[in-house]
C-alpha cells in the first residue's frame, strides 16, 4: 500500500487551540480525571481543597483493573462480530465508496446485561467497582494512549484519500491528537465506529450498576437519588444503541479522523466522568422527596423528548426528505442541491438536539442535591462541549452552504436555547 506521508494540499483552520492545545490536552485531561475521580470518593467533595485529595501511587494500579478492561474491550469486540442485526452504508467518501457498518450494539448492550445479570448470580462482585474504580480508569488512559500511537503511527500507510481532512497538517502533536485517518480499520473491523459507542457508553452504564451495588452494600438498599440517576443515564445509553445508525452521520464519524482526542474521549472520558453522580453518591448519600424527584423526571423527560424527536425529525429528513413525517415541513434550497429544515424542531433553534442535551444533564445532577459543585461538573462541561460544537457546526455549514445558510440563520436566529442563546 502506498504510503501517504506526503503533506495534504488542504489548508484547515486547527482547532482546540491549535498545536498547544494538542499538546497540553493529552496531558491535562487524564489527571483531570484521576483528579475529579479522588476528590468525588474524598469526605469534603471539595473541588477547591488543598492540597487536592489525591491517591497514594500505590493506589493508582492494579493489574486486575487492567485485565478488566482488557477483557471488556475483547467481549465488545466478540459481540460487534456477531452476525445479529442489519448492515448499514456510511455516506459516501471522498473517493466514491460507501462502507458498510453492523447496527447491533442494542444487541451488544443486551448481551452485556444478560451477562452481567449472570455475573451477579454467582456472586460476581460488581460493588468492587467502587474500590477499583481510580486503577479502571488508569487502566483506560493507557489503552487509550497505546491505542491512539498505533493509529497514528498505521495512519502513514493509508491512502490519501482516506485521511481525515483536518488531521493530515504535517504536526505530529497535532495530527497524533485530531487524528489523521479517518476510517481506520482492521480487516473490516472498523475501531473508530467501534470505539465511540460500545465499550465506553455501556461501560458507563456498568460501572453505575457497581455504584449502585456498592450503595446497597453500605446502607442495605439503593437511595432514590441513586436510581433516579442509574436510570436516567440507562435510558440515555439505550437510545443511542438502539438509534446507533444515526451515528453515520455524525461529525466523528463524518468529519473526524481518529486520534488521541476520540479515543481518550470514548474510553475514557465519558464511562469515568458521565458516572460522576453515581460515584458521588455512593460517598455522599442524599435525600430527595417525592416531589422532588417527580420534578426531576419531568424535567428529564421534557429533555429527552426534545433530544429524540428533533434527532429522529433530522435522521428521517436525511434519510428520505420525501418521507409523509417530514415532507411538508419548509425548507431552504442550496447550492449543493441539499436543502435545509426551516420549520419543525429545527425551526425552533438551530440545534434543539443540544437543548435537549441540556436539560437531560442537569437532570442527572439535580438527584445530587446542591451542597457540592462537584456533581454539577457533566453539565458545565457539556454545555461547554455543545457551545464548542455548535461552533464547529457553524464554520462548516457556512463553508458549505453559503447564503443558504445565512438565510437559514436569520430564519432561526437562535442557536441552542430560545431566546437567550
Amino acid at each position: 500500500m502506498k504510503s501517504s506521508k506526503q503533506k495534504s494540499p488542504h489548508t484547515t483552520e486547527r482547532e482546540f487551540g491549535g498545536t498547544l492545545g494538542a499538546t497540553c490536552i493529552p496531558v491535562f485531561l487524564p489527571l483531570t480525571v484521576l483528579y475529579l475521580l479522588s476528590v468525588c470518593r474524598s469526605p469534603t467533595a471539595s473541588v477547591l481543597q488543598w492540597p487536592p485529595p489525591l491517591p497514594h501511587a500505590t493506589f493508582l494500579w492494579d493489574p486486575v483493573a487492567l485485565m478488566i478492561v482488557l477483557g471488556w474491550m475483547v467481549l465488545q469486540s466478540f459481540l460487534y462480530l456477531l452476525p445479529i442485526g442489519k448492515v448499514s452504508e456510511g455516506l459516501v467518501l471522498r473517493d466514491g465508496s460507501r462502507l458498510k457498518y453492523p447496527i447491533n450494539g442494542y444487541y451488544a448492550l443486551c448481551c452485556s446485561a444478560v451477562l452481567n445479570g449472570l455475573g451477579l448470580l454467582l456472586d460476581m462482585p460488581l460493588a468492587y467497582l467502587f474500590e477499583l474504580i481510580i486503577p479502571l480508569a488508569v487502566a483506560a488512559i493507557a489503552v487509550s494512549y497505546l491505542l491512539a500511537i498505533y493509529l497514528y503511527i498505521r495512519s502513514f500507510w493509508a491512502p490519501a484519500h482516506a485521511l481525515a481532512l483536518g488531521g493530515n497538517t504535517g504536526n505530529p502533536m497535532y495530527d497524533f491528537f485530531i487524528g489523521r485517518e479517518l476510517n481506520p480499520r482492521i480487516a473490516g473491523f472498523d475501531l473508530k465506529y467501534f470505539c465511540e459507542l460500545r465499550p465506553g457508553l455501556i461501560g458507563w452504564v456498568v460501572l453505575n450498576l457497581g455504584m449502585l451495588l456498592k450503595e446497597m452494600e453500605l446502607r442495605g438498599s439503593p437511595s432514590l437519588a441513586m436510581l433516579l440517576v442509574n436510570g436516567f443515564q440507562l435510558l440515555y445509553v439505550t437510545d443511542a444503541l438502539w438509534n446507533e445508525e444515526a451515528v453515520l452521520t455524525t461529525m466523528d464519524i463524518v468529519h473526524d479522523g481518529f486520534g488521541f482526542m476520540l479515543a481518550f474521549g470514548d474510553l475514557t472520558w465519558v464511562p469515568f466522568t458521565y458516572g460522576l453522580q453515581a460515584i458521588f453518591l455512593v460517598a455522599h448519600p442524599q435525600s430527595l422527596s417525592p416531589l422532588g424527584a417527580a420534578g426531576i423526571v419531568l424535567l428529564n423527560g421534557l429533555g429527552y423528548y426534545i433530544f429524540r424527536k428533533s434527532n429522529s425529525q433530522k435522521n428521517q429528513f436525511r434519510r428520505d426528505p420525501t418521507h409523509q413525517t417530514v415532507a411538508k415541513l419548509e425548507t431552504i434550497a442550496t447550492a449543493t442541491g441539499k436543502r435545509l429544515l426551516v420549520s419543525g424542531w429545527w425551526g425552533f433553534v438551530r440545534h434543539p438536539n443540544y437543548l435537549g442535551d441540556i436539560l437531560m444533564a442537569l437532570a442527572w445532577s439535580l438527584p445530587c442535591g446542591f451542597s457540592h459543585i462537584l456533581p454539577y461538573f457533566y453539565i458545565i462541561y457539556f454545555t461547554i462541549l455543545l457551545i464548542h460544537r455548535e461552533a464547529r457546526d457553524e464554520r462548516q455549514c457556512r463553508a458549505k452552504y453559503g447564503l443558504a445558510w445565512d438565510t437559514y440563520c436569520k430564519r432561526v436566529p437562535y442557536r441552542i436555547i430560545p431566546y437567550v442563546y
